[in-house]
């Protein structure tokens, strides 16, 4: 058995909670608890990528706590792990990296619930439910918004009275652990210059590097802010949310709701999907409207903040559609043509790494992304300082 200190990874989502173990860089066991709540079912793999038996869900788990709950002793057979470490999506403006958990440290986040109503209660539920099983187990909360902190002031905040910054009302950003992981992963040419890359999954944003440090981001105040998601809106005109309250007589509740759950590639789409695969996969002009929505939205995002750094040397597609559509990252390069983003097709359909040509004047490439494996190098950094 290895003498490295093992370090526990929850990354729970609304329906779903990815489980790891790592000792240093390597990932022993990985495992995934999907249909939480509907039918839950989980499958693992071993440090080899091979299939393993999962935990049992017995009794089937109606929430990511729940899951958390389950997967915990599976996590521990046989091996004794020193701290669990958290993807929490909101940290707010007063912290800028991974924290030990405590009831002053939960306190503050579950206020910030209305900010990420999709993400904060789920991130939480699984450490609460650790906390009841083993109090003196460290968890360790690693928050997706701590990366941008390093924005600056003109790129966190939005034109309203300055009194309401003050109080909290600014631009966080999120995708930080994933930004901070591709950052990592770069090419050392790259890493040190003007980088824009491109998180899009069911989720997704924009962030502008530059020599490793978040300049700006898609994503704002919260985690609906930016470019359109699976079923979220994006950015919008705030008079349409006005008027749907003032106008249509809708309630906050319903409004959240609409642009939350029913928006995004779902609503452009007309309801068929809000999966990219589908709506590539369909004929209905609905669904290809709203591919070509997207990848618009990508292109003119990473545009924006191509000026924020004051040019552009290097494009990175990651997360599910980022790293597996390539479609998608064709037609958004083909926006950006103007550029000097020249596109190798080939490469393309291989998905990289790299997919522009010796001669395009900016480096385009796809990298997986491992926000597990970021948050299991900020728990072992905080566990055993």
């Amino acid at each position: 058995m290895t003498t490295t200190p093992l370090i526990g990874v929850i990354n729970a989502g609304s329906s779903s909670v990815k489980a790891a173990v790592f000792a240093g860089e390597d990932r022993l066991l990985s495992c995934v608890v999907e249909g939480i709540g509907q039918r839950p079912a989980a499958r693992a793999k071993d440090a080899g990528g091979n299939a393993i038996p999962p935990p049992a869900l017995d009794p089937a788990p109606a929430t990511p706590g729940e899951a958390a709950a389950l997967l915990l002793p599976w996590l521990r057979a046989g091996r004794p792990l020193q701290a669990i470490g958290h993807r929490v999506v909101h940290g707010g403006a007063h912290h800028a990296r991974p924290e030990r958990v405590t009831p002053a440290l939960l306190a503050e986040l579950a206020a910030l619930v209305p900010l990420a109503p999709l993400h904060e209660p789920h991130n939480l539920a699984p450490i609460h439910a650790i906390a009841a099983l083993d109090p003196a187990l460290p968890q360790i909360a690693c928050f997706d918004t701590a990366f941008h902190r390093s924005m600056p002031p003109l790129n966190q905040a939005f034109a309203i009275p300055a009194a309401m910054e003050a109080d909290g009302i600014r631009r966080y950003g999120f995708h930080g652990l994933s930004y901070e992981y591709i950052d990592s992963a770069l090419p050392a040419g790259l890493r040190a210059g003007r980088v824009v890359v491109a998180h899009l999954g069911n989720g997704a944003s924009a962030c502008a590097m530059r020599a490793g440090v978040s300049v700006a981001t898609t994503m704002g105040f919260t985690a609906l802010d930016g470019l359109p998601m699976g079923t979220r809106s994006g950015a919008i005109d705030p008079g349409v949310v006005l008027h749907l309250i003032q106008a249509r007589g809708m309630s906050a509740d319903q409004v959240q709701d609409l642009l939350y759950k029913r928006s995004g590639l779902l609503g452009l789409s007309g309801g068929i999907s809000s999966d990219m695969r589908d709506l590539l996969a369909s004929g209905d002009p609905r669904a290809g409207f709203a591919v070509d929505f997207f990848c618009l939205a990508v292109a003119r995002a990473i545009a924006s903040l191509a000026v924020t750094l004051g040019g552009l040397d290097g494009i990175v597609f990651t997360a599910g559609i980022g790293e597996h559509a390539a479609p998608v990252r064709a037609r958004v390069l083909g926006h950006l043509a103007w550029l000097g983003v020249a596109l190798d097709a080939a490469a393309n359909d291989a998905h990289g790494p790299r997919i522009t040509t010796a001669e395009s004047r900016v480096v385009a490439l796809v990298l997986p992304t491992d926000e597990e494996r970021m948050i299991a190098r900020h728990t072992a950094a905080l566990a055993f300082s």
